[in-house]
């Protein structure tokens, strides 16, 4: 299962030491509503000088909300922008303990049921709501998670949000590294660990091409396959913002990925992704205001997916 090289998601690193600062002491001095106010001025400098910001928003929105008019589309851009700052803000305050907030958990009993089995899974999260919030539930069951993500190349991000702590409950796998990781990441699940991936990031395995907002975008492939040889289950979890101290994690699908012999691996795998890409409408019904993916999903949908994948 060595993944082959596939069109990488080139992201623009923003963010500096100064500007997280202020944001920290923010939240500590003024609390979470009056450090989003500082997000007003912030993500209206964004919106006016960020182009490939809006861009990448706009491949979203253009599809969500269709009828749109230019200078609507422009307000719903600031509007995510917000949304997303929001976002961070209580991603810092989750890790850094400046902040408490409440967690309903959707399918609890479920999500405990699989914690308590002792056989690695794999964790498919997106970028939608807050990731942070999973992470952070996840922690109180004393199992190592292990997140699939680039090297973070941005000091001012690592240091701000700390990724590389706690390494006894978290540790990093990077997409960069041997074979893309996999070799890590199967004996992560042979331990009996988690692996976490971003069921929306390639991770180096080609995409494949699946029915997202009524057109057809190339959806990331690799939590799946990756889940059907190592024949373990393949968990979706996702989280949203209600309210200003509120979340909700959803258990949204639990699945066993396996390739039945006689009928192609890519089709049993699109059918698998395709029912995530699923999934990942029914939120944005309920929360279009939550959806950070800031990558063109439909440009140059249709790569063919990964060469181990043929019959």
């Amino acid at each position: 299962m060595n993944p082959e090289p596939s069109r990488k998601i080139k992201v623009r690193q923003r963010g500096n030491a100064l500007g997280f600062w202020i944001f920290r002491v923010s939240v500590r001095f003024f609390g979470l509503r009056g450090t989003y106010g500082l997000l007003y001025f912030v993500c209206f400098h964004y919106l006016l000088f960020d182009r490939p910001a809006v861009s990448a928003a706009l491949a979203y929105l253009k599809r969500r909300w269709p009828g749109h008019s230019p200078v609507r589309l422009k307000w719903d851009v600031y509007r995510l922008f917000i949304s997303q700052g929001r976002t961070l803000i209580d991603r810092y305050a989750l890790i850094s303990g400046a902040a408490s907030f409440r967690t309903q958990i959707e399918g609890e009993a479920n999500l405990r049921s699989l914690m308590a089995d002792p056989k690695g899974f794999v964790l498919v999260t997106a970028h939608l709501g807050n990731w942070q919030a999973v992470m952070n539930y996840l922690s109180g069951f004393q199992r190592k998670v292990n997140l699939v993500m680039r090297p973070e190349d941005n000091p001012a991000v690592q240091s701000s949000l700390r990724l590389d702590e706690s390494k006894q409950t978290v540790g990093i796998i990077s997409p960069e590294g041997y074979l893309g990781g996999v070799v890590e990441i199967m004996k992560a699940l042979d331990r009996g660990e988690i692996v976490s991936l971003m069921g929306d990031r390639s991770y180096g395995f080609s995409p494949i091409e699946v029915d997202f907002l009524k057109d057809r975008a190339a959806f990331a492939s690799g939590a799946f396959h990756i889940a059907a040889m190592a024949n373990c289950r393949a968990i979706v979890i996702l989280s949203a913002k209600t309210g200003t101290h509120d979340y909700l994690v959803e258990v949204a699908s639990v699945t066993q990925p396996h390739y039945l012999p006689g009928s192609p691996k890519r089709d049993q795998l699109r059918g698998w992704v395709q029912a995530f890409a699923n999934l990942l409408e029914r939120y944005l019904e309920k929360y279009p205001e939550q959806c950070f993916l800031f990558h063109d999903l439909w440009e140059k949908p249709g790569t063919p997916v990964n060469a181990n994948l043929k019959n």
